[in-house]
């Protein structure tokens, strides 16, 4: 049996994928958040485009350390956590809610979450909305399958590699949401 394997990137070219984000795009403080959270947590690209200010905040505006995911917003719809520890992730994710709070994106009139909605994305567009999710379809051997999936944060994700001169590589966790909600039972 052929087992596919993540491709990892050297440190090196991580760091020059995060330099090239950091000056490029409409959206380089988000661009940089993107590529922290998802090469140090595993988290998915679909995944993370559904995650909540308070799936990853304390109402008191302290950033989790560790994040549940919902079984509805996860491949496979199975429910896991990942870690917000690394010091650099967390820097990126409060640069990224300063910009929210400064644009005014998501944002209410309770102190509590920084005063974020917490029921808002915490990864946003550069109009300040959510990503939407598309509908896919496939033919497996069990059948056809619905999914979902985030092709414009994928788009962006491809995007910040092809710029640095990286190519992009489909295990570098792409995550197709196959669960509706329904179906998914905790």
């Amino acid at each position: 049996m052929n087992t596919r394997r993540a491709t990892s990137l050297r440190p090196g070219q991580f760091k020059h994928l995060l330099r090239v984000a950091s000056v490029t795009g409409r959206m380089p403080v988000r661009d940089v958040m993107l590529l922290w959270v998802t090469h140090t947590t595993g988290i998915r690209v679909t995944e993370l485009a559904l995650l909540e200010v308070a799936d990853v905040l304390y109402p008191s505006g302290a950033i989790k350390p560790e994040v549940y995911l919902r079984a509805e917003i996860t491949k496979g719809c199975r429910a896991r956590n990942i870690h917000l520890t690394h010091p650099k992730c967390i820097a990126a994710i409060e640069a990224w809610i300063a910009v929210r709070l400064e644009r005014g994106w998501g944002i209410s009139s309770e102190a509590e979450y920084r005063g974020l909605r917490p029921d808002s994305r915490l990864v946003m567009t550069h109009k300040g909305q959510a990503f939407e999710l598309a509908f896919k379809h496939r033919v497996l051997d069990s059948g056809p399958e619905v999914y979902r999936a985030c092709d414009a944060l994928q788009q962006t994700m491809t995007r910040l590699y092809k710029q640095a001169g990286i190519a992009w590589q489909q295990p570098l966790r792409q995550a197709n949401i196959g669960c509706a909600g329904a179906r998914c039972n905790g």
